[in-house]
């Protein structure tokens, strides 16, 4: 069975079609989670940010994940945490949820599909990971706008060529860009994605550029600083 182990918490990945990556363990790290934060996960996959966020202080947290074999690993993987009772995973997709749903979130978080009119793989579960055909762009940002509640954030990762028409079309629903946190995986490379954190309030946006590894297998001090309390290479420095 592929388990990726953490710190506080484990996350069984044998029938997910995503795989835990640095990105979304840095991502989910970096999430602006207050404490006791109602929180939504969209499209949670295995469950990773979700728990990652539990781990942070949200309180409630929902989860909705569309793919059947990715909802039952999450599932698992939240009852197998320290925070069963906080967590709750639903099957659906987010437009029928949000459709039908009353409740207003404090942080909502996502790691969507990030490809258009790339080609695509044969496995139909990575498929609907990666590709934006079950969840356009267009799409998520109405979800949001309607579940995200009046003082909330909204914190995405996206690839950075997507960036202007995602925020340009955001902005038109009065979602303003706070916050952008482009990553790159060396000092030599260029930033391939980017963490983005948006509100209801125009605030003057923030932008910075973040480097992942200072050499090889080695996090730089900045990724380290947030990873720390998560993977388990860094356990015994926390314990």
């Amino acid at each position: 069975m592929s388990v990726f182990r953490f710190q506080q918490f484990s996350v069984i990945q044998e029938n997910s079609a995503m795989k835990v990556c640095t990105d979304a363990v840095l991502f989910g790290a970096m999430a602006p989670v207050k404490q006791g934060d109602s929180l939504l996960d969209i499209g949670t996959g295995t469950g990773l940010l979700s728990l990652m966020g539990a781990q942070l202080g949200a309180g409630q947290i929902t989860a909705v994940e569309l793919t059947l074999p990715a909802y039952e690993e999450a599932v698992l993987n939240f009852k197998n945490s320290p925070w069963a009772e906080q967590l709750e995973a639903l099957h659906a997709d987010i437009q029928s949820f949000a459709a039908h749903s009353i409740a207003q979130y404090d942080l909502i978080i996502c790691n969507p599909p990030f490809f258009t009119d790339h080609s695509k793989a044969y496995n139909q579960l990575r498929n609907t990971a990666r590709h934006t055909d079950q969840l356009p762009f267009e799409d998520l940002i109405c979800c949001v706008n309607r579940l995200l509640s009046q003082q909330g954030l909204f914190y995405v990762l996206l690839p950075i060529h997507a960036i202007e028409k995602f925020t340009s079309f955001a902005l038109t629903l009065g979602l303003s860009l706070n916050q952008q946190i482009d990553l790159r995986g060396y000092a030599h490379n260029q930033a391939k994605v980017s963490a983005l954190t948006f509100s209801r309030q125009a605030k003057v946006s923030y932008k910075k550029l973040m480097t992942i590894y200072k050499a090889e297998r080695v996090y730089s001090k900045e990724s380290e600083q947030y990873l720390s309390p998560f993977l388990l290479r860094f356990s015994a420095r926390n314990s």
